[in-house]
């Protein structure tokens, strides 16, 4: 039996090291098509950054694509640093799905604009908004701190990648982050629900199912993977699991970055209103349609002309787009993250303040009770006093 187990280890160590190497040709070609064309879209947004409150977070999103391929990769090649990868991709995951929420409130006008129109609405959408950033903000902030404490048990021995037994710590995070990713995306679901009207112009179900194709797919694609490696169907020896995982990453990060230069084109921001002219070479576009009209019973034809103008818009610094990007992106993430945790505070605060004064109250009524008692043998000690005093008078 040990020397037929020992033959299949052997078998799978050969089929790895058979295919290890093609496997990091092909998915370094694929990862290396999903950088170019990634790179180039981001690019474009940051030459033409003429909606700093839309294109900062399409630029985060975007940035998930070079972040998974080139993780993935080195993954691939070099099965030591997978883990660390991992956490790595995990993390910037977290804000991803942040900054997508954040894209969707600013292409409706922001915050402000997003609680005129549910508050027009009811009091129960108007809640909508902030259980949308509670939920996003906390899978954030709880994908992070699974990463780093998945890296702990992992240099204490217990972790156990893919491994599904009560001893590891694999499968508890693994649930925990299964809840926290199903409430995310909850609440964006929920979000969209009621703002997909005023999400119209920006065709926002091929940006939801482009964006939710990487993180969630991924994410069940790596559960998925683990489980059949659990239930024997997929080989389970070595990295054979980490590495289809990064294998399969590489090639959809390439068919993600594709659909992200027509999702997230940076076209619509090469024009402003012209109202916001300054240097920018005006254009008009003038569109012709014929029309039948009916007159006197009967249709003659009818030329409809349609112009439109459009301001083109200078070329802006990289230089200075970055900087917003990172300033301005991570002072609103700070505070995002300040306010979810007082807001996840606060219900504690009130909890332990309840607990505080319930036991303070049933202190009192002890320490009171306590009082009676002893009043009450007082009361018996004098009544017995008095009734020895009586007996002695007596006789």
């Amino acid at each position: 039996m040990a020397g037929c187990s020992s033959h299949v280890v052997l078998a799978y160590e050969d089929a790895y090291t058979y295919l290890h190497h093609p496997a990091v040709i092909i998915g370094g070609l694929f990862a290396l098509v999903a950088l170019i064309l990634s790179l180039f879209l981001i690019l474009q947004h940051l030459r033409f950054y003429t909606n700093p409150a839309e294109q900062k977070w399409i630029v985060s999103i975007v940035f998930m694509v070079p972040v998974y391929a080139t993780e993935s990769v080195i993954s691939l090649w070099n099965p030591r640093f997978s883990l660390a990868c991992d956490i790595l991709r995990s993390c910037y995951e977290a804000f991803a799905l942040y900054s997508f929420g954040r894209y969707l409130i600013a292409c409706i006008g922001g915050e402000t604009r997003v609680i005129q129109l549910l508050e027009n609405e009811s009091r129960k959408r108007l809640d909508l908004l902030t259980v949308e950033k509670f939920g996003l903000v906390q899978y954030m902030i709880l994908k992070t701190l699974c990463a780093f404490l998945a890296l702990l048990l992992e240099v204490l021995g217990v972790y156990g990648d893919g491994e599904f037994k009560w001893y590891y710590g694999y499968p508890y995070i693994t649930v925990v982050m299964n809840f926290s990713q199903m409430w995310a995306l909850y609440c964006l679901v929920q979000f969209y629900d009621a703002t997909h009207e005023r999400l119209r112009p920006i065709k926002p179900l091929a940006k939801f199912i482009s964006f939710k194709a990487i993180v969630f797919a991924t994410w069940w694609q790596g559960v998925g993977i683990a489980l059949l490696c659990a239930y024997g169907v997929l080989p389970k020896h070595g990295k054979m699991q980490t590495a289809l995982q990064d294998f399969f990453i590489c090639i959809e990060m390439a068919i993600a970055a594709v659909a992200h230069v027509f999702v997230f084109s940076a076209e619509p921001y090469h024009f402003l209103p012209v109202s916001e002219n300054r240097k920018g070479m005006v254009s008009a576009e003038t569109t012709k349609a014929t029309l039948k009209v009916e007159q006197s019973n009967e249709e003659k034809p009818a030329m409809v002309e349609k112009t439109e103008t459009q301001v083109e818009a200078p070329g802006t610094s990289i230089k200075e787009s970055v900087q917003d990007i990172v300033v301005e992106g991570g002072h609103r993430v700070v505070e995002d993250v300040v306010l979810t945790i007082n807001q996840a505070i606060g219900p504690m605060e009130k909890g332990v303040t309840k607990i505080q004064e319930t036991l303070h109250r049933k202190t009192e009524a002890d320490n009171h009770h306590e009082e009676s008692e002893v009043e009450v043998e007082e009361h018996v000690e004098q009544h017995l006093l008095a009734s020895e005093s009586h007996s002695e008078l007596h006789v």
